[in-house]
């Protein structure tokens, strides 16, 4: 039995005693069906993947953990902040379809917050990593041990979509409003303009103060980040800052055209995929648009450009094509990196093209077969699919990461439903800190 194995058996025999998910009292059905129909799929990907964020939550603090196995020597109490966020929303996503109760999902969610209110936190913005026994942190890198200015806002466009779903009037309901704004209102992003430059910067630590030296400079996944600093009540940045330190870049500005498909922004090629996935699980990218993108665009066609690639596969790599693509961070067979059409070593990563589907739906759905029906006797799981595979390599992973795990269940869900969409951007605070950066959305009043 693989030692993640065992771990969850242990997770579901903490949580015995609460209000379990529907499909925690069956075993994940590992077989492959063949000839569902594409709404029967997406149902059991979804809600197969999503066991990731309830049955193996941190038992103490319910938060995701950073991912399934023991490598790159990851102790067994580490719990990711972002990924966390992403969490909150696939629980948000399964009370709506109807696999845990509502009252369950709010105990859960109570849990995480209650926790986060007594985790460590600076200036209010909590770190990469916790411990998810204890709260304190677990340092990302050697001086990297304070506050995550990315991960937070990550973790912050979960909760305010939770804030905005769970909006009965019932007391546990109402805590968890409560809890959820105290902690909103807490966090200082004005703080991480290192005494008011024009720009954000990612870390902040009391032992090594500025010293990771990190500005966030467009474009990649930190839009949200921006999003979530002039939207906060208490401790907003200025426009300035995102107009001139975000769009003030090398990186940001591309307008090339790359297989004929124009980019406006970002690395040539797009980079990986994430960027178009992390800050988009609640801002909904439909009609938002500003003086530098239409971000509509920018996210199809970054993804149309990274498909393309892997269609033409220049490297000749085994596996690749119309039917199997996705270049983005992941696992792979000698490590991890950030796949990219710059950066490919012929490692495919089933989250790329699935959390794609509000983007290219038909190409999405031609991946999702192809990974579900030809190699799910390879990479399909009890927590859904496995992180990444490299045919090339005859390398499959056995690893499942939070941060590639969430997306899957939410943007397929956005694409469905337009569920987070709607609930994120339904935020009062949201929609004045997008008209203040002089950004439009059909949901602006």
């Amino acid at each position: 039995m693989r030692i993640v194995t065992y771990i969850c058996l242990i997770c579901l025999l903490t949580f015995g005693g609460q209000a379990q998910v529907k499909q925690s009292a069956e075993k994940p059905d590992l077989r492959i069906q063949q000839n569902l129909s594409d709404s029967a799929l997406l149902d059991l990907v979804q809600k197969q993947t999503f066991r990731y964020f309830w049955d193996y939550a941190h038992p103490v603090s319910g938060l995701a953990r950073e991912r399934s196995n023991k490598s790159f020597d990851y102790g067994d109490e580490v719990v990711t902040t972002g990924g966390s966020g992403f969490g909150i929303m696939a629980i948000i996503v399964a009370t709506e379809r109807g696999w845990i109760s509502r009252d369950a999902a709010t105990e859960r969610l109570l849990k995480i917050i209650n926790f986060l209110r007594k985790a460590d936190s600076y200036h209010g913005v909590f770190p990469h990593w916790l411990n998810g026994a204890t709260g304190k942190t677990i340092p990302f890198s050697r001086k990297d041990d304070g506050a995550d200015l990315v991960e937070t806002s990550f973790l912050f466009e979960g909760l305010l979509s939770a804030r905005q779903y769970f909006n009965r009037d019932a007391p546990k309901e109402q805590e968890l409003r409560d809890k959820i704004n105290w902690t909103w209102y807490e966090a200082e992003w004005d703080w991480f303009t290192r005494d008011g430059r024009n720009v954000l910067y990612w870390h902040w630590s009391p032992n090594n103060g500025w010293s990771m030296n990190h500005e966030l400079r467009g474009w990649n996944e930190c839009f949200i980040t921006y999003i979530m600093a002039a939207s906060s009540p208490k401790y907003p940045i200025k426009p300035e800052v995102y107009h001139q330190g975000w769009a003030n870049s090398s990186y940001f500005r591309n307008n090339r055209t790359f297989f004929d498909i124009k980019l406006p922004l970002g690395f040539n090629y797009g980079g990986p995929l994430f960027f178009s996935h992390y800050s988009f699980m609640g801002l909904d990218p439909r009609g938002l648009k500003d003086r530098y993108a239409d971000y509509w665009e920018q996210n199809k066609n970054h993804t149309l450009i990274n498909r393309e690639y892997c269609v033409r596969n220049p490297k000749g790599f085994k596996g690749y094509g119309p039917n199997a693509w996705g270049l983005t961070a992941s696992d792979t067979y000698n490590g991890y990196d950030a796949h990219s059409p710059e950066n490919d070593h012929g490692t495919i990563t089933p989250t790329a093209a699935l959390s794609a589907f509000p983007y290219t739906p038909e190409y999405s759905m031609q991946a999702l077969k192809h990974f579900y029906y030809q190699l799910g006797n390879k990479i399909w799981s009890q927590y859904g699919f496995t992180d990444a595979f490299n045919e090339t390599q005859q390398w499959y992973a056995q690893s499942h990461l939070a941060i590639d795990q969430g997306p899957i269940i939410v943007m397929i869900e956005n694409y469905r439903s337009g569920l987070l969409w709607k609930l994120f951007m339904s935020c009062p605070e949201i929609q004045q800190g997008l008209k203040k950066l002089d950004i439009s959305s059909p949901y602006l009043k």
